[in-house]
């Protein structure tokens, strides 16, 4: 991610495009100071894309005063500290999500930043997806009448590591490392729900380790000690129930990694990574139950397709434009530590809600 995503397709791409436009017509010129660990895999990094500052001192680059932002897109339990440090430093800071390991922390650094007088945000990609994008329009143009569900599928079949390679780091498989799917994909349905829908008040979730032992990156078989399956139940502010399905362990049968249903009164949608598909009540077919008969119709063609009706770029790069202008032009900037914080919140009630079998309401942070 912090590679492909962050580094390729955003600030480099933003440089391919001449820099990015500012309110006063200057352009802002990203300068990536590349941070990591092997000395080798950096040098080669640098010179393919012809940069030429890298280290693996991250202090050392902290205390540097030409450097104004610090990004992180570690493994989550190294994430807090150099945070920390980064925020001692005067640093603005943007991150990958969960911000934190658990919610304390997450709110302690929200505090922290907001002390420092520096600015902060969380990376929330898959609002910025073509998708959502749309879908986010027609809740905004009224199309759903009143939102009564939504439901969602996110996932694929991740390799076990030994006939075919794993296309996930082991770490995500060891709760001792940071892992498991709850912690990973509750932060992303809670700002989903939260800023296309409405507030998640309740949570209730089952969790699962379908897949007990896998293959690391050296060969050697390990314990899958966290959660590669998560199925959810949020009850939303104003009456809606969402439910999620998360897994790294289904077989795909839908159109796209991950899709939305959203049913109203008034219509209804089904949105993806890049399309989205509407229903309204006046179109909308009168099926009769009988299995005795083979189905006459074909449902799926029963929806339109909604247009684009915009270019869409992509999503990480985005909301990384939008962080750079928060920073330079003061741009609004809404997904900052404070929402982080509320999607880790959301991970561990889910986590509880798992482990004492039993719905969990939210309560509002201390921000």
């Amino acid at each position: 991610m912090g590679y492909r995503q962050h580094l390729v397709r955003s600030l480099l791409a933003i440089r391919e495009e001449g820099g990015l436009p500012l309110r006063d017509g200057s352009r802002l010129w990203p300068e990536p100071v590349l941070v990591g660990r092997s000395e080798a895999k950096l040098e080669e990094i640098a010179a393919r894309h012809g940069l030429t500052d890298w280290t693996t001192d991250l202090s050392a680059a902290l205390a540097r005063p030409d450097v104004q932002i610090y990004f992180d897109a570690q493994v989550t339990r190294q994430r807090e500290k150099a945070i920390r440090a980064a925020i001692e430093a005067g640093k603005h800071i943007y991150t990958e999500k969960p911000l934190a390991e658990d919610t304390a922390a997450a709110v302690d650094l929200c505090r922290a930043a907001r002390a420092a007088g520096v600015k902060h945000g969380v990376v929330q990609d898959k609002l910025f997806l073509p998708g959502l994008r749309k879908l986010k329009r027609l809740v905004d143009g009224g199309f759903f009448g009143r939102i009564l569900s939504v439901r969602g599928e996110f996932g694929y079949w991740v390799f076990e590591g030994d006939w075919q390679a794993a296309q996930r780091p082991s770490w995500n498989y060891r709760a001792a490392d940071g892992g498991g799917i709850v912690v990973d994909m509750f932060p992303h349905w809670h700002y989903v729900l939260e800023q296309i829908f409405a507030p998640v008040r309740t949570v209730q979730a089952t969790i699962a380790t379908h897949i007990p032992t896998r293959v690391d990156e050296q060969g050697a078989t390990y314990e899958a000690t966290a959660d590669d399956a998560a199925y959810g139940v949020f009850e939303l502010e104003g009456g809606a129930v969402a439910q999620i399905n998360s897994s790294w362990t289904v077989r795909v049968y839908r159109d796209e990694l991950v899709e939305f249903q959203v049913d109203g009164t008034h219509g209804s949608a089904v949105a993806g990574l890049r399309e989205c598909r509407v229903q309204h009540r006046g179109s909308t077919p009168k099926p009769v139950w009988n299995p005795d008969l083979p189905a006459t119709e074909r449902f799926r063609d029963q929806w339109q397709l909604v247009p684009d009706n915009e270019v869409y770029d992509n999503g990480f790069k985005v909301q990384w434009e939008a962080f750079l202008r928060h920073v330079r032009d003061g741009a609004d900037f809404p997904w900052d530590f404070a929402a982080g914080a509320r999607g880790v919140q959301l991970a561990e009630l889910g986590l509880r809600s798992a482990r004492e079998g039993r719905r969990i309401e939210i309560p509002a942070l201390d921000l």
